[in-house]
């Protein structure tokens, strides 16, 4: 089990991650990841199912060629159980990365296998979710979900052969995978929105600061404005 606390956890992610879709991703991911501990019975293991669906993507920022190739060295520097970062690179199985090799670290617990099937799904998702007047899950139905599901064209770099496999692993058809992730993301929603916009502006505020301790008033009058 973690023997690192939500808070480190995410302190280390930001240590290699700054885009703020990244971030995003990693919150969306956590949220979905503690729904489901959640809904499947683990509800004693959410912060733990969270951990793991924050820390997923540590490496792709800053190393998207060696994406789970490089996570093992940057979760030990952090104090990383060994237990998470076996899941974290397990979403990555079978997967051939930019550098050329074929992950093999293949998920074994539920939690891991559920983490390589809702990870490109959340994208995909997000993506539907944006078209939409809205610009959220909320008012989603599964059919439109799966109507942008099945156009190969839309979110062409959600795979849809990781999806599916992921669905298969976990025993479950592909329409019980889309139905719970969208609920899932419908349900958190409004949580990742606070925590995103917590992040946002916790960066607006250092910006500012560095720019006016460096006499830089005018453009820190800008950032000002935004906070």
């Amino acid at each position: 089990m973690s023997d690192i606390s939500r808070e480190e956890a995410f302190a280390l992610l930001k240590k290699y991650n700054q885009d703020p879709f990244h971030i995003q991703h990693a919150l969306t991911v956590e949220a979905v990841m503690k729904w489901y501990a959640r809904e499947l019975g683990y509800g004693a293991e959410e912060e733990y199912w969270g951990i793991v669906g924050l820390l997923h993507d540590i490496d792709f920022e800053l190393y998207p060629t060696e994406h789970c190739l490089k996570a093992p060295e940057l979760l030990r520097e952090g104090g990383v159980s060994e237990d998470i970062i076996h899941a974290v690179i397990s979403h990555g199985y079978g997967i051939t990365v930019e550098c050329g090799k074929t992950l093999d670290v293949e998920p074994v617990q539920e939690m891991e296998k559920v983490l390589f099937a809702a990870d490109e799904l959340t994208g995909l998702i997000w993506a539907a979710a944006l078209m939409r007047p809205s610009k959220s899950t909320k008012d989603m139905e599964l059919k439109s979900l799966k109507k942008k599901y099945k156009s190969k064209g839309f979110a062409a770099g959600c795979s849809r052969e990781v999806i599916e496999r992921g669905a298969e692993q976990l025993g479950w058809p592909l329409e019980k995978l889309l139905t719970m992730t969208l609920q899932a993301m419908a349900d958190s929603e409004d949580e990742i929105n606070r925590e995103l916009e917590a992040e946002t502006a916790r960066l607006y505020a250092k910006r500012w600061a560095d720019l006016f301790t460096s006499g830089e008033e005018g453009k820190a009058c800008l950032i000002l404005c935004k906070l």
